[in-house]
């Protein structure tokens, strides 16, 4: 049996892995805490979002603080998206998956948005540019164990029912 359950994983691995996985803590499906991924760029700050401007984009809900920031997001969502889900790139840059991030945290370094658990992770990975260089190596295999961890927690709620 298994045997089974991984050969179904592994063959469902790759449809889900043609989404990017998105980092909304260990409850819920909101997005970087609620934060406005656009505010990072628009206002050069750490902005809370609203439920009131909400969009649902890769599998998660992503909260604005305006509606002005909510259309800029659906216009272009990679564009103000996190790297890495939103996962912590200082995380990423060592091969490893962090899912407590501080939104407040974060860098935007070369037009693209790193958030970190915390600013001392959020300055060190800015100022080491091989951390950068790093975590676009590991992302494809944090992304992997994401999914792959995604698929068993999915498969065993689908079990216990």
């Amino acid at each position: 049996m298994a045997t089974g359950v991984a050969a179904v994983l592994l063959l469902a691995a790759p449809a889900i892995a043609a989404e990017d996985v998105v980092n909304t803590g260990y409850f819920g499906d909101v997005a970087i805490k609620g934060f406005d991924p656009v505010a990072y760029f628009t206002q050069n700050q750490a902005m809370e979002g609203s439920a009131t401007y909400s969009h649902h984009w890769l599998g998660a809900t992503w909260h604005f603080a305006s509606a002005e920031n909510m259309a800029l997001f659906i216009k272009d969502p990679a564009r103000y998206a996190p790297q890495y889900g939103g996962y912590c790139a200082d995380g990423v840059s060592l091969g490893t998956v962090t899912t407590n991030i501080d939104p407040k945290a974060w860098r935007i370094i070369e037009g693209k948005l790193y958030i970190s658990y915390d600013p001392g992770a959020a300055e060190g990975f800015e100022k080491n540019p091989m951390k950068v260089a790093n975590s676009k190596q590991h992302w494809a295999d944090v992304q992997h164990t994401l999914v792959s961890e995604k698929l068993q927690t999915d498969w065993r709620k689908g079990t216990s029912n």
